[in-house]
């Protein structure tokens, strides 16, 4: 075996690890001693350059906190009743659909078998406006099946109750109408600056820390045993002022990143986008309930009037 050639390998296999480990040893060094309190100099992040970290820590706090909370419009379910219990069949028509098709029933076994009929639509929401439609659907149609036969009288909280429930049907519409904006137009828009631009911020501000922690590193090497400026050798003064030029180029790379990032209007333009997709859900919301008050007020009047006639004749 060739020793030598052995040995001049290990040498220069020693220089390469030597030489992208020693880097990153050194401001691991440089981070201890300044977490023990042991660092003999620790140069001073320019003041603009604090501010907009300050800045850029708060805007993704504010970003991570407030997806927290919206991300439930991408989870359809978000508001459905833990308590309620149905079936595929619950499920597995509209109620528009069921309406239509009790309306043609002439028999109660006629609406049985419509309502138990396959259907070929995709199983119903689960929100809890469609829920409380189809409990209320179902209600109604549970009280005109056991209405008498022959009766020329509809039962007047069945016909209520109908009403509500297509009225309720078309709130959880428009809720999931609202949910699939918000997505596309907040969610999205703020999940890609928190993992995309905030993250890019993060990113320069680490060199950043990475490149003082260097320029430090190579300080405190020039400096150990006491040595003051004026005596550091040459390689000395060409490490630092190289690993001062990498701190000042990552600094203002950081700088104009971070500034990019807080300026842009996206996140607000996002939050508008959201306001106004809640706003144009609950105005649509209030215009269907106030229709639908209108005609159960009418059915419950009529119903009064029948029922103080009913006590007169008595």
């Amino acid at each position: 075996m060739n020793t030598e050639k052995l040995t001049a390998g290990f040498a220069s296999f020693g220089k390469t690890v030597s030489s992208s480990v020693t880097p990153f040893a050194a401001r691991s060094q440089q981070w201890i001693r300044e977490q023990t309190g042991s660092a003999s100099v620790q140069t001073e992040l320019p003041h603009d350059y604090v501010e907009l970290e300050t800045r850029i820590e708060a805007l993704k706090q504010t970003h991570q906190k407030l997806l927290a909370a919206t991300s439930q419009y991408a989870n359809e379910a978000y508001d459905y009743p833990p308590n309620i219990r149905e079936s595929f069949q619950d499920l597995a028509k509209g109620i528009g659909e069921k309406v239509n098709l009790l309306s043609k029933a002439s028999s109660v076994s006629n609406a049985q078998e419509a309502l138990t009929a396959p259907s070929s639509e995709k199983p119903q929401p689960k929100t809890f406006s469609h829920a409380i439609a189809r409990a209320a659907l179902a209600g109604s149609q549970q009280l005109t099946m056991a209405t008498p036969q022959g009766s020329t009288e509809p039962d007047p909280l069945a016909q209520g109750l109908e009403k509500f429930a297509v009225a309720e049907e078309k709130v959880g519409h428009a809720r999931l109408e609202q949910d699939e904006k918000i997505q596309g137009m907040f969610l999205a828009g703020w999940s890609t600056t928190l993992n995309q631009s905030i993250k890019s911020a993060g990113k320069a501000r680490t060199a950043v820390t990475n490149a003082r922690l260097s320029l430090d590193a190579a300080k405190a090497r020039a400096a150990a045993g006491g040595r003051h400026e004026e005596n550091y050798t040459e390689q000395q003064k060409r490490a630092i002022e190289q690993a001062e030029d990498v701190f000042v180029e990552k600094v203002d790379e950081a700088t104009s990143v971070m500034r990019n990032v807080l300026d842009t209007p996206e996140p607000l333009r996002n939050v508008a986008a959201l306001v106004q997709a809640q706003a144009e859900f609950h105005a649509r919301s209030a215009e269907i309930l106030e229709e639908v008050a209108k005609s159960i007020d009418e059915i419950q009047m009529d119903q009064e009037t029948s029922y103080r006639r009913a006590r007169d004749a008595q």
